[in-house]
């Protein structure tokens, strides 16, 4: 377990080094400890999962996926702490690149945005939080769960309901999914 847990550790210094950019200030103590912490949940849910190991791999590539679930789990959260998005501002000129659109392209874009305006705006609350804080502000699921006292099939499924109204209304609006976007 010694030997694992070391494995895990290099594993998550590595994976920490790797998306620094997500954790701007963060050295020292603060990104060892991030990285032990990672470590020892990953560690925690290898051995819990031991039974689950098929041998379609070998033991520490199997393993190495817990560490890199934890690290980037832990990165999102400790991100999102530091600086958290506002899950109910909606800027849909954020969405817009319009700048290499022709005019008439531009405008249809515009009257869809305005359309998907409307469409949120029809959610429900709840399904208009998830969707934008996910969708829109790049939350992490496991992160809005949390905020939110729920849990990740929860937010899955506000999620879910959350498109397919919005699909069902752009389309109403007479702007149905094309269909790469149905897929």
């Amino acid at each position: 377990m010694t030997e694992l847990h070391d494995l895990l550790l290099r594993v998550a210094f590595h994976e920490l080094s790797r998306r620094r950019g997500h954790l701007r200030s963060v050295n020292g103590p603060e990104f060892e400890d991030l990285a032990h912490q990672a470590a020892d949940d990953a560690l925690v849910k290898v051995l819990a999962k031991l039974q689950e190991f098929r041998g379609l791999s070998r033991f520490t590539t199997w393993a190495y996926k817990f560490v890199i679930f934890e690290v980037a789990s832990s990165v999102a959260r400790h991100a999102w702490r530091r600086q958290p998005p506002n899950a109910e501002e909606f800027v849909p000129e954020r969405l817009s690149d319009s700048a290499a659109l022709r005019p008439g392209d531009r405008l249809e874009q515009r009257e869809q945005l305005h359309a998907l305006v409307r469409a949120i705006g029809g959610l429900t609350e709840r399904q208009r939080e998830v969707f934008i804080a996910v969708a829109l502000n790049d939350v992490p699921i496991d992160v809005l769960a949390i905020r939110l006292g729920s849990n990740r099939n929860a937010i899955y499924k506000n999620l879910f309901d959350a498109r397919r109204n919005l699909k069902i209304a752009m389309a109403a609006a007479g702007h149905p999914a094309r269909e790469q976007d149905a897929a």
